[in-house]
């Protein structure tokens, strides 16, 4: 592996290769869903089962993170979880049964919490020590790591479809990850003054609004993915070939802003950022909904793309300030966002139609830039970018 002498770069990469670590595990497996409800002989009910036992385990997690971040650090914390992850792939290929996969899906969601928290708390202090932004690029590294899984799986199916085969490539990459991150991540978690480390504190006022952003956030973010294919084809009439370029419009435009927004961050400020940034998000859907057609559509999935894509990175920062329990609260709000916000979004559309559920995605992004006006957001002092 190689090595980088700049103190800073050293450990971005270290970092970033725990964003991309946790992109690529969730992927793995979550591309090889329809080889799992084979093998298992799952119902449709029983795989939506299965999914949400992951997300719940990742909400749940909130408590025992808490608790572990403050015992062991976001350094070991990070290591720690990682090497589960790993494992856990591993034994998810070997599951002999369904109730057997339900446990290791649920403790893999426990872990995913446990590092999501770890490793954005590892990227605030970054930014603290250094005075540089960067978050943004991080999170973009998650959805190198998920794209990268899925290329991955593509290939690997074409040798072979045993699941074991594959999860065991992945999981020597993954082993790798954790080894070049391991000696490169910073050794001390940022902490305000009066964080008491020995319990859980009960969330202050900005805490909350923190959260409520962040779940708002994540249910405009998880509604995107899940349902624009179909507004696509079913509202605006997209032929099969276009009606998927809804999601890839949102996801392009979403690495693309990380991968600049960093340098808007410094220019302009999170809090701005956040409520410009969502504000256009919720006009921008909200107006293409309203004159319909193909190419307004993918005009106001582009702005959500463009506009989300720097709120959950400023949010971990803003809450990684307050201390690790106001972080782990806020991850697990926004777990519990990503995975009501879909199902929400089914259930207006099921009582009215889909153009009212989209609309609800709008006024989701909207209420994350009143949220932001709630908030006290971070101010580095250096204006060099990252």
């Amino acid at each position: 592996m190689f090595r980088v002498r700049d103190q800073f770069r050293r450990a971005q990469l270290a970092i970033a290769a725990l964003f991309f670590f946790l992109g690529f595990q969730y992927a793995t497996w979550a591309s090889r869903l329809p080889a799992i409800k084979t093998q298992l002989d799952l119902t449709e009910a029983e795989l939506g089962l299965l999914l949400m036992a992951c997300g719940a385990g990742a909400a749940a997690s909130f408590p025992l993170v808490a608790i572990l971040m403050k015992r062991l650090g976001s350094r070991r914390l990070a290591f720690l979880s990682a090497l589960c992850l790993g494992m856990l792939l591993l034994a998810l290929a070997a599951a002999p049964s369904y109730p057997v996969t339900l446990v290791i899906i649920c403790c893999d969601g426990i872990a995913v919490g446990s590092l999501n928290v770890a490793m954005n708390a590892q990227g605030a202090a970054l930014e603290v020590k250094y005075q540089r932004t960067a978050m943004a690029k991080l999170h973009a590294t998650f959805s190198g790591g998920a794209l990268c899984a899925a290329l991955l799986a593509s290939g690997v199916n074409m040798l072979t479809p045993a699941l074991a085969a594959h999860f065991g490539v992945a999981t020597v990459i993954l082993l790798l990850l954790v080894g070049y991150a391991r000696s490169g991540l910073l050794m001390e978690d940022h902490q305000p003054p009066k964080e008491n480390r020995r319990r859980l504190t009960m969330p202050s006022r900005v805490t909350v609004w923190m959260g409520c952003a962040m779940a708002f956030g994540t249910v405009t973010e998880g509604a995107m993915n899940d349902w624009s294919a179909l507004y696509m084809k079913d509202v605006v009439n997209a032929s099969s070939e276009i009606a998927p370029m809804g999601i890839a419009v949102v996801s392009v435009m979403m690495v693309l802003a990380r991968i600049f927004a960093d340098g808007w961050r410094t220019r302009w400020g999170d809090g701005r950022i956040v409520r410009v940034g969502s504000a256009l998000a919720g006009a921008g859907l909200a107006l293409s909904l309203l004159v319909g057609g193909v190419v307004p559509a993918l005009i106001g999935f582009a702005c959500v793309g463009l506009g989300t894509a720097a709120v959950t990175p400023c949010i971990y920062v803003a809450a990684a300030r307050q201390g690790s329990d106001a972080l782990a609260l806020v991850a697990a709000m926004g777990t519990t966002g990503l995975l009501a916000g879909p199902a929400m979004i089914g259930f207006i559309a099921s009582a009215s139609s889909l153009v009212w559920g989209m609309g609800a995605v709008a006024a989701s992004a909207i209420l994350v830039s009143l949220c932001a006006t709630q908030i006290r957001w971070p101010l580095l002092t250096d204006t060099s970018r990252a």
